[in-house]
């Protein structure tokens, strides 16, 4: 239910500059991240939790914090 809802507003789903670099900086990537964290929201294997008002998606290595009001992605690290 609640990937369903992110993947239903994957065009509002976005971070702002200083989330950037943090997320690139904790999973260790070059990609542009919203781009990425989208795309592991795609896969099959990735699992939605909502907790107060962030949804966590689990996806292969990483947790990725998305919060559910303003769809900012608000950090990711690896597990």
């Amino acid at each position: 239910m609640h990937k369903e809802v992110l993947l239903g507003n994957v065009d509002k789903i976005h971070t702002t500059e200083m989330g950037v670099g943090r997320i690139q900086k904790n999973l260790g990537i070059d990609d542009e991240p919203v781009g990425y964290c989208i795309s592991k929201l795609k896969q099959d294997n990735a699992v939605v939790l909502k907790e107060g008002k962030n949804y966590y998606v689990e996806v292969d290595d990483c947790r990725i914090t998305i919060n559910s009001s303003s769809f900012t992605i608000i950090t990711a690290h690896k597990l």
